[in-house]
């Protein structure tokens, strides 16, 4: 058998099984003084007690190696729980921040907050973490139209907000997509839509999962734009319902989160004190306004809410301008004086126009007071140094 070969290629067909019968009468020779077996017992099926053959060896190493390299690009499709636990906190510092926060401000740090969270929402595909990440983009883009609202950008905060909701949807986080509703219904009051505001206070209040606190704000809302219809009736059941919510039920955005989405007991008052004044009840204003400022005043001067002491005051000026006693109004505006610049935002201009409106009246015109007066608060609205969008522009004239 000198010189006698058996090629790699036909040592691979054998070891494969792709031989049918046996191969030639010289290959066997070279099989048999190979291996010391018979050819015939080489080439025949296994019998169930024999040992795994090669080639379903083979089959179950590449299965245990995609499995791997599987596993690898699942674990490369996640990011770092760490990484979702500092957005977390970001957008709870953001939120517990914004009222002692210039609007343009957290709009600012709101955007870049978003587009971290968007990008890393783009590198997981972990359920739970891309869960958690919707419901911190929609938190963010809620604050983002908050602040749009303030700065005016009534459209864009409309566009925002309706986009907070739509993450609240996907998420399925319901406290978000009431909290949203009743941004919507601040739009659409300061834009003249007092029945589709009340719409959007009751159509958000019938959503699941809300605490006392998301039901307390939106009561308030919606008594604010039923006193913008002159429904007093329902106004006052708004307002009565609002200060009812004391249930002791909470939900993880307004209580679990808090800051902007809470709804403070001065907050509350300062809301249905604008609405007793819609409604013509100036001592019921008053009051309420006076609780407000003293509740707020009662807070650590760097977490006083600015847009409540701003609101109450004016809102405490208009009660007294309303009943006739302008010495009181004067001392209630140091108050409204005192907001910077910077943080003097729609609601607030709006009820200083309000003011300017009312020292117009027949029995004021002739008080040198009201005159130094109106035209401080000329002074005031202009020196605001804010981006002021057409919906500042149409509050003002409203």
């Amino acid at each position: 058998m000198t010189g006698l070969t058996v090629s790699e290629a036909q040592f691979r067909r054998w070891t494969a099984g792709k031989v049918q019968g046996l191969p030639a009468a010289d290959a066997c020779r070279v099989l048999r003084d190979l291996f010391g077996i018979d050819p015939t017992s080489l080439f025949a099926a296994p019998s169930p007690k024999s040992p795994v053959p090669n080639d379903l060896e083979a089959e179950i190493e590449m299965t245990a190696r995609n499995a791997q390299e599987a596993a690898g690009a699942a674990a490369a499709s996640s990011i770092s729980d760490t990484a979702v636990e500092q957005l977390r906190d970001d957008v709870l510092n953001l939120a517990r921040r914004y009222e002692v926060t210039p609007p343009a401000d957290a709009f600012r740090a709101g955007r870049i907050l978003c587009a971290q969270i968007e990008q890393q929402r783009d590198r997981t595909q972990v359920p739970v973490q891309q869960q958690e990440l919707l419901v911190l983009a929609g938190q963010t883009c809620a604050i983002l139209a908050t602040a749009a609202f303030y700065l005016g950008m009534f459209d864009n905060a409309t566009r925002l907000a309706r986009s907070a909701s739509l993450y609240g949807e996907t998420a399925r986080f319901e406290p978000l997509r009431a909290y949203v509703g009743g941004t919507l219904a601040y739009i659409a009051c300061f834009s003249a839509r007092p029945a589709e505001a009340a719409q959007h206070a009751r159509r958000a209040a019938m959503l699941p999962g809300l605490g006392d606190v998301g039901r307390r704000r939106l009561a308030a809302i919606e008594a604010r734009a039923y006193g913008h219809l002159g429904d007093i009736s329902a106004a006052q059941r708004a307002l009565t319902m609002s200060l009812q919510m004391d249930s002791g039920v909470q939900d993880d955005l307004h209580d679990g989160v808090g800051g902007e989405f809470g709804f403070s007991d001065e907050r509350l008052a300062m809301s249905n004190g604008s609405t007793c004044l819609l409604l013509g009840d100036g001592h019921a204003a008053e009051a309420a306004a006076e609780k407000a400022l003293a509740l707020v005043s009662a807070r650590p001067g760097s977490t006083r809410s600015l847009p409540v002491v701003g609101g109450a005051a004016a809102d405490l000026v208009a009660a007294r301008l309303m009943r006739g006693d302008l010495d009181g109004a004067a001392d209630a505006l140091g108050d409204v004086w005192e907001v910077p610049d910077d943080q003097r935002a729609t609601g607030l201009l709006a009820r200083t126009r309000q003011l300017r409106r009312a020292l117009t009246a027949p029995q004021y015109r002739d008080a040198p007071l009201a005159g130094e007066i109106g035209e401080r608060l000329e002074h005031f609205a202009r020196t605001a140094q804010l981006q002021r969008g057409s919906g500042v522009l149409a509050a003002l004239e409203a």
